[in-house]
């Protein structure tokens, strides 16, 4: 006999057993929804198998009525769950019940405070789906067989969710999967027909299979004596006037895998030339993935009910990423594929509506104090909009919050409408500064110049504000410039008063001690109590969006910046009397390094920046002696 037919036993892998930890200690005050996860993931399944008989019937086995059955005995203590969709291979069994592939996985873990009640928000964003049947039971056995394969080719697996479990080939007459749940002691209350019924019209109603159970009144399939107890209707596909809010969160958190309710949604049923329904959500809080950009995310499709594919691009665009919900339509192809998507005109419309009902979902929230919440979760990945999407570039722009001068709370931010309804009389640019944090750059020596003129400037402190201005060139017909760009002129202020004179060959030796590392060295404009800063000149890169490039990975050539000096500075002022040429190279070189340091750089030589810092120091203090 071949190792694949054997029983065998395997541990989880760590982040398994870290999940089954998780999920018993910190939902146990919600323990009902064990059932809504696994009677979602027979849904799933269900779904899959529509799908994959698209292209071959055969799959359905002479049993195409689609159903999830619930059974449960008092006296055993144990709940069965058995659907009969695609099932599983011993591989996919291994894969799906053994591990978690999902990437961003340890980061997750990471997160974890050991507080039960924080910890539960983050289950919500990471799911848990089958692993929530170990919130009631202390065993769990599941069995089943993948469509297609033969009835020798059957799995079993079974665990007490301590660590480890076995997997062994047996042989089941049906396709599909069979969970039965040996319970708590604890929990038995939850091996009783009205319980279970109740939990199921609660979270799971609008699940488009039927959900059967042993009956005792209502709606009976007959020929099997039960009874279906949830509508068994797509949500999608009933009137708004029939469906409560509370439909709506409940269809959100299986379509999801959310515990939380949504911020907000909208149902729309358009008819006509093209006709398609779509019921798109808004999350609260972000999927602990959605920074993996190539993960499966967002919108499922459906055709004539019968469900296609999730995560499709051609749906949403990326920088929606974070929505969710379904479009269902009767103007594609059932065997439809992603090559014919990206080709399809009448997806084309579908979702350049979708996109517009998206924003205009937002721009209802960004009215109201909903908004703080949405741009804390999904800011940062709506301003990949703007570099995205042309066609609703202006549209997005309205939407972007940012820290600013004029804003020292924490997490305050403004728009950009804001911002240009106080600008100053005279004030012809929208001012900016990118860094790679928020205290870097609030402290920015560039700012100084507008500080001290009571000009507001916005603080983009995210990797991704880097490519948001080269794409945001303006906004309201005002320009948005750069605090570090060399060729920048802060409006003059009534009262500015003639730059401190210097020495006219100090700015030339400074520039020739620094010779191999600037480009140029000049007067400043902009600084009134740091002596030094560096600016970009031309179309160079920031700072900031080089140091970004790096860490990527990319090969950004080295390029020289421009020293500015506040010649009114003492320590500037300083260097006018030092002969010594060792001496002044090294006053000269403490001037751009600390340049460097104020901007959020990293030198090249930190030991020996220090060697000279001291060095001065102790220059200074013989000096004062």
């Amino acid at each position: 006999m071949s190792t694949e037919t054997t029983k065998e036993q395997r541990g989880f892998e760590s982040e398994v057993r870290q999940l089954l930890d998780l999920v018993i200690n910190s939902l146990y005050s919600n323990r009902e929804i064990f059932l809504r996860e696994l009677v979602s993931n027979a849904s799933d399944a269900a779904d899959k198998l529509r799908f994959a008989a698209l292209s071959d019937d055969a799959l359905y086995e002479g049993d195409g009525d689609l159903a999830v059955d619930i059974d449960f005995s008092e006296e055993l203590g144990t709940i069965t769950v058995r659907d009969n969709g695609i099932g599983m291979s011993r591989e996919e069994v291994i894969a799906n019940l053994g591990t978690i592939a999902k990437s961003g996985t340890r980061e997750f873990f990471s997160h974890l405070s050991g507080d039960a009640q924080k910890d539960s928000q983050l289950i919500g964003q990471f799911g848990v789906g089958f692993y929530a049947a170990f919130i009631v039971a202390d065993k769990v056995t599941v069995t089943t067989r993948k469509a297609g394969l033969t009835q020798d080719e059957g799995v079993r697996w079974e665990s007490d969710g301590k660590g480890e479990y076995t997997v062994e080939t047996v042989r089941r007459k049906k396709r599909g999967t069979e969970i039965v749940l040996t319970l708590k002691e604890d929990a038995k209350e939850f091996a009783n027909g009205w319980r279970l019924r109740e939990i199921c019209k609660r979270y799971s109603d609008h699940v488009s299979i039927p959900i059967r159970m042993p009956a005792e009144g209502g709606d009976k399939d007959e020929d099997k004596g039960r009874e279906v107890v949830n509508q068994a209707q797509a949500m999608w596909t009933r009137p708004k006037a029939e469906l409560s809010d509370d439909d709506y969160r409940e269809f959100y958190k299986h379509v999801s895998h959310d515990f939380s309710d949504p911020l907000t949604w909208v149902h729309t049923k358009v008819e006509g030339k093209l006709e398609y329904t779509s019921l798109l959500y808004i999350p609260s809080q972000a999927p602990f993935d959605l920074w993996d950009r190539d993960s499966s995310h967002g919108v499922k499709l459906y055709v004539q009910r019968v469900f296609i594919m999730d995560g499709a691009e051609e749906l949403l665009p990326r920088y929606l990423r974070f929505v969710r919900g379904v479009i269902d339509t009767n103007d594609l192809p059932l065997n439809v594929s992603r090559e014919i998507l990206q080709r399809n005109k009448a997806l084309d419309s579908i979702r350049g509506a979708s996109v517009k009902k998206v924003l205009g979902l937002i721009e209802s929230l960004a009215a109201g104090e909903d908004y703080a919440r949405f741009w804390k979760a999904f800011g940062r990945v709506l301003k990949e909009g703007v570099i995205e999407d042309f066609a609703n570039r202006e549209r997005i722009a309205k939407l972007l919050r940012f820290a600013s001068t004029r804003e020292p709370e924490a997490g305050a931010v403004v728009s950009l409408d804001d911002y240009v309804a106080r600008m100053q009389d005279g004030q012809e640019a929208i001012y900016y500064i990118t860094g790679d944090s928020l205290q870097t750059v609030r402290n920015s020596p560039h700012l100084e110049v507008f500080r001290a003129r009571d000009i507001e400037v916005l603080l983009l402190d995210e990797p991704v504000d880097e490519w948001l201005v080269t794409h945001l060139t303006e906004y309201g017909e005002k320009p948005l410039k750069s605090v570090v760009d060399a060729e920048l002129e802060a409006p003059a202020a009534a009262d500015d008063a003639e730059q401190p004179s210097a020495d006219s060959g100090v700015l030339e030796r400074i520039k020739a001690a620094l010779a191999e590392r600037v480009a140029d060295v000049r007067a400043s404009r902009r600084l009134t109590d740091s002596p030094a800063c560096l600016v970009s000149g031309g179309e160079q890169m920031s700072a900031n969006l080089e140091r970004l490039l790096r860490a990527a990975g990319q090969d950004v050539p080295e390029t020289k910046r421009i020293l500015e000096l506040n010649l009114g500075h003492p320590l500037v002022r300083l260097l006018e009397d030092v002969a010594d040429e060792d001496r002044f190279g090294n006053w000269a070189a403490l001037l751009y390094e600390q340049s460097i340091l104020a901007e959020g750089g990293k030198l090249d030589d930190p030991a020996g920046f220090v060697r000279r810092m001291n060095d001065m120091v102790q220059q200074l203090a013989a000096q004062g002696a």
